[in-house]
């Protein structure tokens, strides 16, 4: 039986995050203050190419904080790719704890599918 499930994404999960910028070949994120351009903001760090400024995950919120100027400081394709990657690390994570096996299917639009395996149907 097929079922579609679709995830808002918030990011929570300090294993998942790093996954995802390994996955990404980003640097590890980082916990600390850093400045945005008018204010400073503190959580784990994430550096995403050609961006001026980090982006900064409030894992207890799942919230993030960015100053990309409306696209002039950072391209937001850079951050829509963080944000799948690591839904997509989280779902693996989830999935592996409860004993099911996941493939990866990447599509021609960039989406990713994921299919989970239940552990007795395999």
């Amino acid at each position: 039986m097929s079922h579609i499930v679709t995830v808002t994404t918030q990011i929570r999960d300090p294993i998942a995050l790093g996954s995802a910028c390994t996955r990404l070949s980003l640097p590890a994120p980082t916990l600390g203050t850093v400045r945005l351009f008018s204010s400073e903001a503190t959580g784990h760090c994430v550096r995403l190419p050609n961006w001026r400024y980090p982006i900064v995950c409030h894992l207890e919120t799942g919230q993030l904080s960015y100053d990309n100027y409306q696209g002039h400081w950072g391209d937001p394709a850079q951050l829509n790719r963080l944000v799948q990657a690591y839904a997509v690390e989280k779902t693996r994570l989830e999935a592996r704890r409860v004993g099911h096996s996941v493939v990866e299917q990447t599509l021609p639009d960039g989406s990713i599918k994921l299919t989970l395996q239940t552990g007795g149907a395999a």
